[in-house]
């Protein structure tokens, strides 16, 4: 139990949050859309983290949470980047429009 609340409600709550992350990434085709639902995988794998790390009171996943929050801060910042020179090329961040940018 950590502050009331069984680890296994931290499961479930993980478990929903990779899903509908997962679903989106597969479902939608904006890309904003896409790094958010990539940002909430991730968050979800944190949650994880943090309560198993909680739970048998070692600060190592939390260490880990830490470093991956780091990367995901760079993800976004490239990706945005990238993104942002996508649309100026093409005008749209659809990510089926992507393929042109091979000719």
């Amino acid at each position: 139990m950590i502050n009331g609340i069984s680890i296994n409600m931290y499961l479930l709550l993980s478990t929903v949050l990779f899903i509908i992350g997962a679903i989106g990434v597969m479902a939608r085709r904006n890309t904003i859309i896409l790094f958010m639902c990539i940002e909430l995988m991730l968050n979800a794998v944190n949650l994880l983290l943090v309560a198993f790390s909680t739970l048998h009171n070692d600060t190592a996943g939390q260490v880990f949470v830490f470093f991956i929050m780091a990367v995901a801060a760079a993800e976004v910042a490239v990706g945005l980047a990238i993104l942002s020179m996508i649309y100026r090329n093409l005008k749209s961040i659809d990510s089926d429009l992507l393929s042109e940018l091979k000719n």
